[in-house]
Order: C-alpha cells, then structure tokens, then sequence
C-alpha cells in the first residue's frame, strides 16, 4: 500500500507544478520565482486602459476573448494593464463607479459616446447599460486567467488621459491632477480589489514620474521626495495585498534608477536598502526606454545597464529583478529591422530580464481630442482584428521564445 501511495503521489506533482497561475510570486536576486520555485519571466503586452474613457482600449472593435486570443498566440504570459487613479476617485468620492455607458458619454460625448458603448455590448455582450468599469477589468482579468496569462496593474496616470507630457498635471507628487493621498488610496483600492483574480500577479506604483513643465504645488523633484512616498505607497500595497509584487519605477520617464540600484544617499540620510525591507522579496525595479534613433546598440546597453539594469549584476548593492515594462516602435515600416528593436532583442534574453512592449492597441477610444485615434506603433490594425505588421510580430516571436527558453 505504501508503494502505491507513492506510486499516486508522485503522479499528482507534473499537474501541480503546471498548474497556473502559480501565484504568489517572490523574487530571488535577479529573478522571479513563482509557488512552485521556477523561474518567471515577464515576456508581455501593455493594453492601455488608463485614458479618458478609463477602459481598456479596443472591445468597440473586438471581443475581449478575441484580444485575449490574440495574445496568447504569442505565447506572450503577461499583460501590462493600465489604469488611471481617477476611476477609484469616482467610486470613493463621486458616488460610485461608472457604468461604461456614462463613461463612453463622458469622454466622447452624447452622441460619438453611445455609438462606442453600443459597438462595445454588441462585440461583448457580457456587458449591458449597468455594467461598470471595473467590471470590464473583471472580465478582462477572468479572460486572461483562462487563456494563461497574468495580469501586472499599472497606474499609468491620475486624471484619466493619454500619457505622457511635463505639462499634463499628471507628473510628479503634488502636480495639478496627482493628488498624493487619493494616489495612496487608489494603489491599496487595487491591490486590495485585484485579489479577486487569480492570476493578479504583481503591480506598477506609478509610470514614467518627470518633472512638471512648471513646479506649481508640486514637491521638489528629487529622489528624496521619491523615496518617501513610493516607500509610503508600498507598504501599503503590500498591507493590503502581501502576495503581490511591486514594482518602482525612476525618474525622468522611468529612465533613471541607478541611485535605487546602488544605495547611494537619497538626500537628508535616505538610502535605498532592500535589507530595510520586511517583504524585500516582493520589490522589483522597472525602467523604460525608447531609444529610437540609436544607431549602435552600445549606446542602449550602456544607458540601460548603467540606469538600473546593473541590479542583475552579481556586485549589485540592491540585487534584484528588473524588467523593461515600456520600449516600441512603429509597427507601421521596418523599424523592427534597426538597431533599436534588434538590441532590445538581443539585450532582454542575454540579461535574463522580462518586459512588456508598448503597445497592443491598434487604436484609442480617444488620445489628445481625437477619438478612435490611430495608433501605428499598435502590435494590432485599426480595427484589432490581425496585426498590423506580420513581419514585425514575427521578429517579436524571436524576443518570445528566447525569453521564455
């Protein structure tokens, strides 16, 4: 009997070890271990949600089981999704959330709003006149947990708006439309919120901090102002959600996080030590980059090591992972051929770093006053029905599979 105890046991670990989503993740130096101790590797997809109509783009097109699909396709096991601080503002200050038919109103306004709201529920007809927001995030968030693939929050922005400018309120702490503690209570609203869904795996604190065209009431743009307030905001995302990860993002776009990287003084004695940190395994680094116009790849590699990627460096004061969550580039000629996107290619999978490629969407609700705004750097057409560039995605399949080897 003991044999043939074994025997069954034995045969229960392949589907255990399996078994996705694998949650909770944790660190481990530079990388990411999932429940069962292997490694994971972010190799992914921004689908923005965080714009004036704050739902993820592309369902007055697609299904969201299509998009999905379209996805997993890839092969891809993330999905960057982004949201703005605006839609928690609204449940906790305004009454409630928003139905997606008012939010479509709003936005576009009466007429151009339920036009979209109409193609929306006819694409998707989960979704009715009283189905909200976050609700739309339910269903996307379900659809990817069935498809595979995890979902890392993002707060892209407060004031639901296309990103990113100096003079867009959004920039820095204290600026016109980033209101610090509703951006507090926004990030623990969705990492409390997001333990709903399984594969809800990690979250960004913010994207691409800069500094504001004019200071106006915002606090001085330094690191020191930094490290006191994402510190703050992290521990409470970890409070309300200790199984998530949390990602810190650096200055100047996101470009920046070297002080972070090296413990160096931070201004006033404040360093930057992952000893510091009761949930130290639950920190990653992320950065950005958009080097387009590099015409050798030692000019990217330099910068983005230098910036924060040394923190996979075995030297490394604060060794951890880092993960590129935004680079692109148009979709719409044969800039997947440059120098840029072969050395992103090239960097990802020899630096064993994950990333997310910007974007999915072949189009926007609305971006900067105009609606169904055509975005060329978009992996998906217009209409979200095929890629937009099958060459292009093929080069990405390559960044794929080595990452994922």
């Amino acid at each position: 009997m003991r044999f043939s105890h074994v025997l069954s046991s034995l045969a229960i670990v392949p589907a255990l070890v399996s078994s996705f989503p694998n949650a909770p993740f944790k660190t481990q130096g530079k990388k990411i271990i999932d429940s069962v101790g292997s490694n994971i590797t972010y190799a992914g997809v921004n689908w923005p949600g965080a714009g004036e109509v704050m739902i993820p783009e592309g369902l007055q097109y697609q299904s969201i089981a299509s998009i999905v699909s379209k996805i997993k396709s890839l092969n891809m096991n993330v999905v960057r999704l982004t949201f703005a601080i605006e839609m928690i503002d609204d449940i906790k200050d305004r009454g409630g959330d928003v139905t997606i038919q008012k939010a479509f109103s709003k936005a576009l306004g009466a007429a151009k709003g339920e036009t979209a709201y109409q193609s929306v529920i006819k694409n998707n007809p989960q979704f009715n006149a009283a189905t909200t927001r976050l609700q739309v995030y339910d269903a996307i968030a379900n659809e990817l947990n069935k498809q595979g693939i995890y979902v890392h929050l993002d707060n892209h922005m407060s004031k639901g708006a296309w990103c990113c400018g100096g003079g867009d309120g959004n920039t820095w702490f204290g600026d016109q439309y980033f209101n610090i503690a509703n951006w507090k209570r926004g990030l623990q609203y969705m990492a409390d919120y997001g333990k709903k869904w399984p594969n809800f795996v990690s979250i960004g604190l913010r994207n691409e901090f800069r500094k504001p065209d004019n200071a106006g009431s915002s606090l001085p743009y330094d690191w020191s102002t930094w490290y006191t307030h994402n510190i703050d905001a992290a521990n409470i995302v970890n409070a309300a959600n200790p199984n998530i990860l949390v990602f810190l993002s650096g200055l100047d776009y996101d470009t920046k996080l070297s002080p972070i990287v090296d413990g160096s003084d931070l201004g006033g004695g404040k360093k930057f030590l992952l000893t510091d940190f009761k949930y130290a395994n639950k920190l990653v680094l992320e950065l950005h980059n958009y080097q387009n116009s590099a015409t050798a790849c030692g000019d990217i590699e330099g910068g983005l090591w230098n910036q924060g990627f040394r923190a996979h460096g075995e030297k490394a004061l604060n060794k951890m992972p880092v993960v590129l969550t935004e680079f692109g580039f148009s979709q719409a000629d044969n800039s997947y051929n440059g120098v840029y996107a072969s050395c992103i290619r090239k960097l990802m999978p020899q630096w064993e770093a994950g990333w997310t490629v910007w974007v999915l969407s072949g189009s926007y609700y609305i971006r900067s006053g105009t609606q169904d705004y055509e975005e060329t750097w978009g992996l998906l057409n217009h209409q979200w029905s095929d890629w937009r560039s099958k060459p292009a995605i093929d080069a990405l399949k390559t960044l794929i599979a080595a990452s994922l080897d």
